[in-house]
């Protein structure tokens, strides 16, 4: 990350300001949203920005978030579901949910729907899919906001009524080539899923990733697309954001308008929630890719999103690999020259997240010698704490970043949404910034002791292998120090058995275009 740290102080302000008011309000219903919308009129701007939230006899929630800066709006929808709330054998059904909501519904034609927003202005249209939950967002003009909920809620209430057979096959060959480019195909395209399989095992909600298996997409059927999208596609499991030039007057009536005669769904389902996660030794596992240069991947379990230690696991991650002053990048890199890239990183989930260090060798070095360099820098962080000059250097960098995305009406509307999803308060900006300016140096050595121990991880090598695919293939009988069996789905090898785990920071599936 970059930051602007010359840019004046209003605009931490003006973050500071969008993250502290907001109330609770109901409203009615209206005619359905059967017909596409006339322009609306300008919006008279507010007194100062503000945040407010309320919720639809239907269950959908709504988070207005004013500023009359620019005369736009970010339309943001997230719906409350992902990889972890697939049953056994579906893997992958909220991803094609991501792709099948773009090409149509009821009153919007076949795979018109992009060419409907790009007509009025629109920017940045797209959807992802993660391990929690499916977003899908788009910025208009705000004289268009009309057009854009027209748009979002005929796919919301009506889409059923347009995937057919077709539609549903046309869009599952689009996936299977994602997935053939993204994992199949690319680099080391594999590991994500090996590091998934083994930090959590098979009855955990992290076990598989979001983009779905072959098998479970070939297996999809009409009735089981139909079935997924009546269980979570209601307005009982949404949140809908606008950010931008809007009053939450004329915001509120609109919604209103398109989305309050959406019927509310049944309950939605939830897996109970899985066992904490933990792991009793440190479990090795080896691949072989046909690529150039080898590669470490270490990875714990940690906490979920928010939790304590979450926040001081990010600093960690910034000290370690952030910026060529970082400590892996220092030493690996710059000294040494054994590594090209360094990364560390909490990727924070909702269920238990994971902290991974990747370290990409250079051609020829050994993965044991990049695993002993990167181990020198880990306990040397477990030992004694950061200099206060480098930990503060760290702790400005997470939050001016954070700060500063805030000045985007794109990147706040989905921080306002991640807010809702994890900690069920949209304005939780201030308590966000605090969980980092109330972290001290002398926590880091006890966060690496309690949750990065050297004795308790997944440690992944990719061996560079001529023949072996580019994505990476397992070896049959890894260096384990146990005969316990790890379980790969079909794959099954030899190693050491972790407790249920977590992991993330593989790149989610998305962008439906």
């Amino acid at each position: 990350m970059t930051t602007d740290r010359h840019t004046p102080l209003r605009r931490v302000s003006l973050a500071f300001a969008l993250a502290t008011s907001a109330s609770a309000l109901a409203h009615g219903q209206a005619s359905p949203p059967n017909t596409p919308p006339s322009v609306q009129q300008p919006i008279a701007p507010p007194a100062r920005p503000t945040a407010v939230r309320f919720t639809l006899e239907n269950g959908l929630e709504v988070i207005l978030n004013e500023d009359h800066r620019a005369p736009t709006v970010t339309v943001n929808l997230w719906y409350h579901v992902g990889g972890k709330d697939e049953r056994l054998g579906r893997n992958g059904f909220a991803h094609l949910f991501e792709h099948l909501m773009f090409q149509g519904s009821r009153h919007v034609a076949e795979d018109t729907y992009f060419l409907e927003l790009e007509r009025i202005g629109a920017t940045g249209i797209n959807g992802t899919t993660g391990d929690d939950r499916t977003n899908y967002f788009q910025t208009v003009p705000s004289a268009r906001l009309a057009t854009a909920l027209w748009l979002e809620s005929d796919r919301m209430g009506f889409l059923l009524d347009h995937v057919d057979q077709r539609t549903l096959d046309s869009q599952r060959d689009v996936v299977l080539n994602e997935y053939r480019q993204n994992y199949e195909n690319a680099p080391n395209g594999a590991v994500w899923q090996f590091l998934h399989r083994t930090v959590f095992p098979q009855t955990h909600p992290y076990h598989r990733i979001p983009i779905g298996t072959p098998e479970d997409l070939a297996n999809a059927t009409l009735e089981d697309v139909r079935r997924f999208f009546r269980l979570f596609y209601v307005p009982n499991n949404a949140t809908l954001v606008l950010s931008g030039d809007i009053t939450p007057r004329d915001a509120r009536r609109l919604v209103q308008q398109y989305f309050g005669p959406i019927p509310r769904g049944g309950d939605v389902p939830r897996r109970p929630l899985p066992a904490p996660v933990t792991l009793s030794s440190d479990v090795r596992v080896e691949v072989e890719a046909g690529v150039q240069a080898p590669h470490v991947y270490l990875a714990w379990p940690t906490p979920k999103y928010f939790a304590p230690g979450d926040a001081e696991l990010d600093l960690v991650g910034n000290i370690l690999a952030h910026g060529a002053s970082s400590r892996l990048y220092r030493r690996l890199v710059r000294e040494q020259q054994v590594a090209s890239n360094v990364s560390a990183f909490q990727g924070s989930m909702e269920l238990a997240s994971m902290f991974v260090v990747v370290v990409t060798g250079r051609p020829g070095q050994a993965p044991e010698a990049l695993l002993r360099a990167t181990d020198a820098e880990l306990d040397a962080l477990r030992t004694a704490a950061p200099s206060a000059e480098e930990f503060e250097r760290a702790r400005i960098d997470l939050t001016t970043s954070l700060l500063f995305s805030m000045e985007s009406t794109g990147a706040r509307a989905d921080r306002l949404n991640l807010y809702r999803q994890y900690v069920d308060d949209p304005n939780y900006l201030s308590n966000d910034i605090a969980r980092y300016n109330n972290a001290t140096p002398a926590m880091i050595p006890t966060t690496m002791q309690t949750h990065l121990p050297r004795d308790r991880r997944v440690s992944l090598f990719v061996f560079p292998t001529p023949g072996a695919p580019v994505s990476g293939r397992l070896r049959r009988a890894p260096n384990a120090r146990s005969t316990r069996v790890v379980h790969f789905d079909d794959d099954v090898i030899q190693g050491q058995t972790p407790r249920p785990g977590a992991v993330a920071g593989h790149p989610q599936a998305g962008g439906a275009r």
